[in-house]
């Protein structure tokens, strides 16, 4: 099988993650400077309550902006960042949101009720009845706070992933109420021509980059390469395996490690994505997913036929050779957490140690294929098998398997309770921060 060979970045290189996340608090810093700058500009009104509530309203709308900036799915960003990181910063962004525009609610009422000697509720509802725009604004804030509520966890451990993700989507409907909120009654949005044209170009950018990367690339991309299932082979009792093809697949930036959304055009399950990582490493003529049975969406896939279409949405990901910074590697996996892993190993050039963690052998999937790779790139295979306690990636078994696990880059995926437990293990053997490789894949939910 041919694949395209990364080799480790140079010392001295500048990490990727690096690069991406400065330039975005870069960006963020910059047009906060920006928006305060033309704040001021605008001039204050001689209530100070007002004026706190106008500030907050324009850096939450900078915030709602840069949110659809994390959401948008950008090659760039997601490559280096990953879309599970990029997830994280966005719900902790919108928490933020919520607060500013909470205060931009509650100074605002205030303010003008101290200008007019209404009570709070009464001026609201003034300002509702009687000022273009502010209707709207109340609506987009109940939504966000909706949204906010459902996305706290408490309240996402107990909804479904498809119900949760369908209130999020309101989320759109509040940014235009709010946008067209502050084209209506924003004084610093008309103060000049250069804060007019500065506020259209946020908000352009931010809806066309949700736009390009949500439905222009998606669409581009699989009418371009035409994805067809060609085998559909079970790996075990609840494993089973896909194999795709299509046109120009050499010209699909897909690195091994990555995963897409599938889509499986079948009358029953066009509208299911389902999040599965590669298999093997892309040959620019076959993509393969493994997936195990553990729903209805997943354990349905065995009976998907050959020549079923595919919608796949993707490459996503940020757990792939681009990151590496060390010449030499180990690779840990837990359960079916071994597909992307596979898919590294094929790809990865330097020595590498791959340990496959499960309760039994006849757990280990795609342990043949790991065999005979790590045979043929002259690296190590430890199947470390056995229940939960002891732990059996504690420090000192890895150093055991691994005597200089700090000099190498450690790439690491499988269920979450062993994930936090193998990373305890890495921080208690002073493994460096960069040096550590992993994503949750949190979109799942």
């Amino acid at each position: 099988m041919t694949t395209v060979q990364s080799p480790p970045a140079p010392p001295t290189a500048i990490r990727p993650r690096v690069v991406a996340r400065t330039g975005l608090y870069a960006v963020l810093a910059a047009n906060l400077a920006v928006v305060t700058f033309f704040f001021t500009q605008a001039g204050f009104a001689s209530n100070t309550l007002i004026v706190l509530g106008r500030l907050a309203g324009l850096y939450g709308a900078l915030l709602m902006a840069f949110q659809l900036l994390l959401v948008a799915r950008l090659p760039w960003l997601d490559r280096r960042i990953g879309m599970d990181r990029l997830t994280s910063w966005h719900r902790w962004t919108g928490f933020g949101l919520l607060w500013t525009l909470l205060a931009h609610a509650v100074f605002i009422t205030f303010g003008y009720a101290e200008s007019s000697s209404m009570d709070p509720v009464e001026q609201i509802v003034d300002l509702a009845e009687t000022v273009e725009g502010v209707l709207r604004a109340v609506v987009a804030f109940s939504i966000i706070l909706v949204v906010g509520a459902v996305s706290a966890r408490y309240a996402r451990r107990r909804l479904a992933y498809e119900t949760w993700h369908f209130i999020h989507l309101y989320t759109y409907v509040a940014v235009v109420l709010a946008f067209t909120h502050q084209v209506a009654v924003g004084t610093t949005f008309t103060a000049s021509d250069a804060a007019t044209a500065y506020w259209y170009g946020v908000w352009g950018v931010a809806l066309g980059s949700v736009a390009l990367g949500r439905l222009v690339l998606p669409l581009w991309r699989n009418w371009r390469h035409q994805l067809r299932v060609t085998a559909v082979v079970p790996e075990a009792d609840n494993v089973v395996s896909i194999y795709m093809s299509g046109r120009d697949l050499d010209r699909m930036p897909a690195r091994a490690g990555q995963f897409f959304l599938w889509r499986f055009m079948t009358r029953d399950r066009w509208w299911q994505a389902n999040p599965f990582s590669l298999s093997a490493a892309p040959d620019g003529r076959t993509l393969r997913l493994t997936a195990k049975a553990a729903g209805d969406g997943s354990a349905a896939l065995r009976h998907v036929k050959v020549g079923t279409r595919v919608f796949a949405e993707g490459p996503y990901g940020a757990f792939t050779a681009l990151h590496r910074t060390r010449p030499e590697a180990v690779l840990i996996a837990g359960g079916v957490g071994v597909t992307p892993i596979r898919a590294l190993l094929e790809e990865l050039e330097g020595h590498a140690v791959v340990i496959y963690r499960v309760a039994t052998d006849r757990d280990a999937v795609l342990y043949d294929e790991l065999r005979d790779l790590a045979l043929a790139k002259g690296a190590e295979l430890h199947l470390v098998t056995g229940p939960p306690v002891p732990d059996r990636l504690a420090p000192d078994e890895l150093a055991r398997l691994v005597p200089d696990i700090a000099d190498r880059d450690v790439f690491l995926c499988g269920p979450p309770p062993m994930m936090n437990a193998v990373l305890g293990s890495l921080r208690e053997l002073d493994v460096p921060k960069p040096q550590i490789h992993f994503e949750r894949f949190s979109l799942a939910g």
